[in-house]
């Protein structure tokens, strides 16, 4: 049996629909017992529409109607903790690997039970990025990470360090070819993410690990003399130093300067590059490179994955689905057409790369980056990090505005 449902959930609204779905006749629970029961998926809605067919194909197979229903992105996590907790929960969930430790502490996920052969099949990082206490809690599909793209006809060669960089990118601006050393986004409020590269390679680190290699949130890094130091190698590429980081560069305005070749360097990763083609502008893809002294940048590795309910309804179907659907090619693949990012699948990855050679080059820039932080306290880094790095891009003082930083969230994390 088949069943096609495309509907667009916002807020408390997904919870009481289903809520309401959950507590109906008589007549609809026998009519679902008759059809096997009723298997549902919450994702976005770019994947909806490719999730469909396979839902119907496996439908079809196992004698069960799947709905899969569409929710907007802002909202799914929220959202899915929420239904969660009503006990009115989707089986499975399609997100973002960090939502790991909050869906985890929040007892809203399964661990996932998937065969060591076809764990053999994706990408260590991707399954490193869905393991927390040891267990693993999601099949992962896709992988996205920081590169550094460079107009070809500007800076022919990859610069082996930001120091290089900045010195080709000035020489391009001070002859009046572009009119930005480099194309990162800061923002008013900074920006912890595209920054984060460039402090692992100054020395600076977010979050310890304990004795077992997990993640220790009582050893944070922000705030240390490290961090210090990490945000002063920061300051010397800010306003007040060589002006490569500008809060005047931001999210709206990173890819247009890059774009219309206003700047030789653009630090972004894969969704990126629709509109670079789009341009016309002659690119390559390296890694973002770091200090000459320092250690390696290291950008963050995010993943895309499929979460198994705890409270679900129909948890086997859904562990039969994570296994032996996400983990097949054909399924990566169509993912990867609709929202072009590495899949996580080894063998999608190289079928996709076969007509999109930059994928593979993403991949090999990101190899050494670290897995975005999924324990719940990483949501207290976002904020007061970001600040920070404004602050010290702006000229401020950079003990001053870390400590700072630090101190909030220390108190955030409790």
């Amino acid at each position: 049996m088949k069943f096609r449902s495309i509907s667009v959930l916002s807020g408390v609204a997904a919870v009481a629909l289903l809520a309401t779905a959950c507590g109906g006749g008589d007549d609809t629970a026998a009519s679902e017992e008759d059809s096997g029961g009723t298997m549902v998926i919450w994702a976005d809605p770019e994947r909806t529409e490719v999730l469909i067919p396979y839902a119907e194909k496996f439908g079809e197979t196992h004698g069960v109607t799947v709905e899969v229903e569409s929710v907007p992105n802002e909202d799914l996590q929220e959202n899915f903790v929420t239904a969660h907790q009503a006990g009115s929960p989707p089986d499975l969930v399609v997100g973002a690997h960090d939502w790991t430790g909050n869906l985890v502490r929040n007892g809203a996920v399964d661990p996932v039970q998937l065969p060591q052969d076809k764990a053999d099949g994706f990408e260590q990082v991707a399954l490193d990025a869905l393991t927390f206490d040891g267990q693993l809690y999601g099949v992962p599909y896709a992988m996205e990470n920081l590169v550094l793209f460079r107009n070809t006809d500007l800076a022919p060669d990859a610069p082996e360090s930001i120091e290089e960089l900045v010195e080709k990118g000035r020489e391009l601006k001070d002859a009046g070819e572009v009119e930005e050393i480099l194309s990162l986004q800061v923002g008013a409020e900074g920006d912890a993410y595209h920054i984060y590269p460039l402090y692992t390679s100054a020395g600076g680190y977010l979050f310890g690990r304990d004795d077992e290699g997990n993640l220790d949130p009582s050893d944070l890094g922000v705030g240390t003399e490290s961090s210090v130091e990490a945000f002063e190698r920061i300051a010397e590429l800010g306003e007040e130093g060589e002006g490569a980081l500008k809060r005047s560069i931001d999210s709206q305005n990173a890819g247009p300067l890059f774009n219309e070749g206003q700047s030789a360097f653009y630090v972004s990763g894969p969704w990126a590059i629709s509109d670079m083609k789009t341009a016309g502008i002659p690119y390559e893809i390296s890694p973002v490179p770091g200090f000459a002294d320092g250690e390696e940048a290291r950008p963050f590795i995010g993943v895309q994955a499929f979460f198994v309910a705890s409270s679900g309804a129909n948890k086997v179907f859904a562990q039969e689905f994570v296994t032996n659907y996400v983990a097949e090619p054909e399924l990566a693949v169509a993912l990867y057409e609709a929202d072009p990012r590495p899949p996580a699948l080894t063998a999608a990855l190289e079928t996709v790369a076969e007509s999109d050679p930059d994928l593979a080059r993403i991949v090999e820039a990101g190899a050494g980056g670290d897995p975005l932080p999924a324990i719940p306290e990483m949501a207290a880094i976002w904020g007061p990090f970001g600040q920070a790095e404004a602050a010290v891009v702006a000229g401020d003082d950079v003990a001053t505005a870390v400590e700072a930083a630090g101190k909030t969230i220390a108190e955030q994390i409790g």
